[in-house]
């Protein structure tokens, strides 16, 4: 059977901004996605030459591509994390890779981690033929020709994906000269990048060494939840999947009034705006009120009162030793060290829910558009 691919650049608007949304991490990616559809399996690749010159042992760059499928389940992916471009001379790069009939789009481009500067140029994206050879695909400013101004970049995006630009406050995009072909290239210099240690599981400083570690996987813990959930909308956090379902908003929301419970049970009585407390207060039981009133809420809304909450936490453990996890309250048969791993064990079995429901989002209906009266 012949392939039949179909490809199509998809471009929001003559420049995509890098000025969108503004946060702060270690590290920071750039993107192009183009639609592609096939009937079999074949393969493709993604090269570009990139160099890096780092200031620490831990920065790194590298080229990325991502497969999104039509179903919304994992397709291929690689970001070079494991043969990171640490050359400080111009090489090419290549990722290789293959699409199905479940593909829908290839999102690929560069990403740099850490401190330093961090060079590209000469994209190049191509795919297989029937006859096994490859064929090179039309993409927008594949060599950065065409100049970083104040919009952004011709043709690309930064961020992860052209639908959610984000700028990274420690990364800055710029024009160079220093080129491996042509006049112009790319170079993202990171400057006051701070390693992110949330996946460092141990003691930290200002606590005991039990209480630190188990701060540790809590911090962990709701940082996930928050880099899964946080980009999605009212529509999305509110959407509930079946008559027995809760939504998205209202299990995070469900976790904050966990954690309150916690430091009720086992800390002194917390004090919260009587608004948040009449949320918190549902959300606890979710069920029917929770799917009548736990709405119409920004992630921003349940993240923040998160970040509230678990500050109070943080600050009552400071206050706490390792014997005091050991002690068991009165009228219990657990000690405080069960209380709060139970806070731990409810975040991970709900992330795993909100994962699934968040598969289950239908996509947001297209805007109704009135046919045009005639005024004759």
């Amino acid at each position: 059977m012949k392939t039949k691919l179909l490809v199509l650049t998809l471009i929001l608007s003559t420049f995509i901004s890098f000025s969108q949304q503004e946060i702060s991490r270690e590290w920071t990616s750039f993107a192009q996605t183009i639609t592609i559809t096939t009937d079999q399996k074949i393969k493709f690749r993604v090269t570009a030459s990139a160099k890096t010159i780092g200031e620490t042992d831990d920065s790194w760059s590298g080229l990325w591509a991502r497969v999104d499928t039509k179903n919304g389940e994992d397709g291929f992916f690689d970001n070079m994390g494991d043969r990171p471009i640490l050359s400080k001379d111009w090489n090419s790069y290549t990722i290789e890779g293959e699409i199905d009939k479940n593909a829908k789009a290839l999102v690929f481009g560069g990403l740099c981690i850490g401190n330093g500067e961090f060079y590209y140029d000469n994209f190049v994206v191509e795919t297989e033929k029937p006859d096994g050879t490859f064929e090179k695909l039309d993409i927008k400013n594949p060599s950065f020709e065409i100049r970083l101004d104040d919009k952004g970049i011709l043709g690309w995006t930064s961020g992860i994906s052209q639908d959610n630009p984000v700028k990274i406050k420690e990364f800055t995009f710029k024009n160079t000269s220093d080129t491996a072909d042509g006049k112009n290239a790319i170079v993202i210099v990171g400057e006051g990048v701070v390693k992110d240690k949330s996946d460092l599981i141990g003691p930290i400083d200002g606590y005991s060494p039990q209480i630190g570690t188990l701060i540790t996987m809590l911090d962990n813990l709701s940082i996930r939840i928050e880099k899964q959930m946080s980009s999605l909308d009212v529509r999305e956090l509110d959407h509930i999947m079946d008559k027995e379902a809760n939504s998205i908003g209202a299990l995070i929301m469900h976790l904050i009034a966990t954690e309150v419970y916690y430091q009720n049970l086992t800390f002194d009585e917390m004090e919260y705006d009587e608004e948040d407390t009449k949320q918190l207060d549902i959300a606890m039981a979710l069920g029917e009120d929770a799917r009548n009133s736990i709405n119409g809420k920004e992630a921003s809304y349940y993240f923040n009162l998160w970040k509230k909450v678990r500050a109070k936490t943080k600050e009552n453990f400071k206050a706490r030793d390792d014997a005091w996890l050991a002690e068991v309250y009165p009228g219990s048969n657990v000690n405080n060290h069960f209380s709060w791993f139970h806070v731990m064990e409810h975040q991970s079995s709900h992330l795993g829910q909100m994962l699934l429901l968040r598969k289950r989002i239908p996509p947001a209906p297209e805007p109704l558009t009135l046919p045009k009266l005639n005024k004759n």
